[in-house]
């Protein structure tokens, strides 16, 4: 056993352990590697296109299957349920995933990860019943486990002097993703009948009207798969082959890696889980489970609110009009993500920039209803429109909260070694409460404005969902106040 193994052990964070030994020394801002960092950014893309642009024609897409039998009022419900399966399947395998690329490394999981979310986009296009929908969507998520890894490679190019500048353009990916996907899904859904000229005549739009909007993420996750593979470094050291990692045994694995690894201390080797359920890690993985929760219901329910008809709660906005303002909030979530996000996190630190973003979820939620009455009294008036666009930009706050939650949580990993296997187990927490969160979300929105039960004027989802955010920004006060980034800043 090292001495280094001596000094760190499992309840030891990242962080600390890699600045141990360098007193109080004022610490300099070591530059990002930009050449990796950026093909982790344009890899990231592949998710939020793929999972942003149906949203626009989701609502629509179920009233044409014809699962609610035309019933307005269960709309949401089932909308909500097929985005919910890709996170039931995801919480099934992502903590697998992630175990599995600490000992085989990054790359052939992230290339498995975009292989399926192609497939299953290019499946997605082509259903025609709920249940094919359901299974695509399945299909998506047990095969995608690259959120927790690709967050694991981000902290292993980075160090805890500029881990939170990387954060901060992180936001760029899902921005543009947020960006497109609605765009793309608002405007090539039912191609047949918006661009007659072009696609009037081929029969194969007219009967998959969603497949050009799906085939376009589709086709960039596939080609994302060869810019891994070809430009992609590796992070993992000493990583096993696939073919080892199959016919390992325990008596067969200890004397391979050992040789592999003489020279190797034992804080350079991947936890096993047990070891990892601590408190430090237990409460980051919480903490982002709980902002997850909060930011899916609202993500959820905006754009069922949107294609509501105004006298049943919503504003009955058409599928571009949604995707438009969607895109809106993307843009402008990115621009303030990259030039905010490092400055306002050096100036009050961590803990309170992730506080404050989850308390922004409040008055969003209270506005729904605000809004709806306005749309009841004046239509859709210019005021209408302007507490929509200043709902959706107030929205942006809660995003901060996530680059503060993935430095708490790569703060509380024990090893480099162990990265992959704590951001899957906190993406895992994460799936489970997205698997839950639209589909609760929605059925209480559906529940809420049921002419047989109204709860709360119709408005009793938002009473709900506010509840909801009080009991995140509870769990939130057992983050530790402080982390090695906020102390470099002090240092500084």
């Amino acid at each position: 056993m090292t001495a280094r193994h001596a000094e760190v052990d499992e309840e030891t964070p990242l962080l600390r352990s890699e600045s141990h030994g360098q007193g109080h020394h004022k610490r300099k801002h070591n530059p990002i590697p930009w050449g990796q960092f950026s093909i982790l950014l344009i890899l990231q893309l592949a998710e939020p296109l793929t999972s942003q642009v149906i949203y626009p024609f989701a609502p629509e897409l179920i009233r044409n299957i014809g699962i609610t039998h035309g019933d307005e009022t269960r709309v949401g419900y089932y909308v909500g349920l097929m985005q919910s399966i890709f996170f039931a399947t995801q919480a099934v395998t992502v903590l697998h995933w992630s175990r599995i690329s600490d000992h085989i490394g990054r790359k052939p999981v992230i290339m498995t990860g975009l292989l399926g979310l192609s497939a299953s986009m290019y499946c997605f296009g082509l259903s025609r019943t709920f249940w094919g929908a359901v299974i695509s969507r399945s299909l998506n998520g047990a095969l995608n486990g690259n959120i927790g890894v690709m967050k694991s490679m981000l902290a292993e190019i980075t160090d805890p002097s500029n881990i939170a500048q990387a954060y901060a353009f992180m936001p760029i990916a899902w921005s543009t993703g947020a960006t497109l996907g609605p765009i793309i899904g608002g405007s090539l859904s039912r191609p047949a009948e918006r661009f007659p000229n072009v696609f009037g005549h081929s029969e194969f739009f007219k009967l998959y009207p969603y497949f050009l909007a799906c085939a376009i993420p589709a086709t960039f996750s596939a080609i994302a798969c060869f810019v891994t593979l070809f430009f992609l470094k590796e992070t993992v050291r000493n990583p096993l082959s696939i073919r080892q990692l199959l016919h390992l045994s325990p008596k067969a694995a200890s004397p391979e890696r050992t040789s592999k690894s003489l020279d190797i201390d034992d804080s350079s080797r991947p936890l096993p889980l047990r070891r990892l359920l601590v408190p430090r890690v237990i409460v980051a993985a919480g903490n982002y489970a709980f902002l997850a929760i909060v930011d899916i219901t609202m993500r959820a329910i905006q754009p069922v609110f949107y294609s509501t008809p105004i006298a049943l709660g919503g504003l009955g906005l058409e599928p571009q009009t949604i995707g438009l303002i969607l895109s809106l909030y993307g843009i402008t979530n990115g621009l303030v993500q990259i030039f905010l996000f490092g400055r306002v996190h050096d100036r009050f630190g961590t803990k309170r920039v992730f506080m404050a973003g989850v308390a922004s979820t409040l008055p969003v939620f209270a506005l729904f209803p605000v809004i709806n009455e306005l749309a009841r009294l004046e239509g859709m008036s210019s005021t209408v429109w302007a507490v929509v666009l200043g709902q959706a930009l107030l929205s942006i706050i809660v995003n901060f909260s996530y680059g503060c939650v993935f430095i708490f949580i790569t703060a509380s990993a024990p090893n480099k070694a162990s990265l992959g296997s704590v951001n899957g187990l906190a993406q895992m927490l994460v799936s489970i409460m997205r698997t839950v969160g639209p589909a609760t979300a929605n059925s209480l929105f559906a529940l809420s404005i049921d002419e047989k039960h109204h709860y709360l004027g119709g408005y009793f989802v938002y009473y709900a969902l506010g509840a909801l955010v009080c009991v995140a920004l509870w769990v939130g006060t057992f983050l530790p106040d402080k982390t090695m980034s906020d102390e470099d800043e002090a240092e500084e």
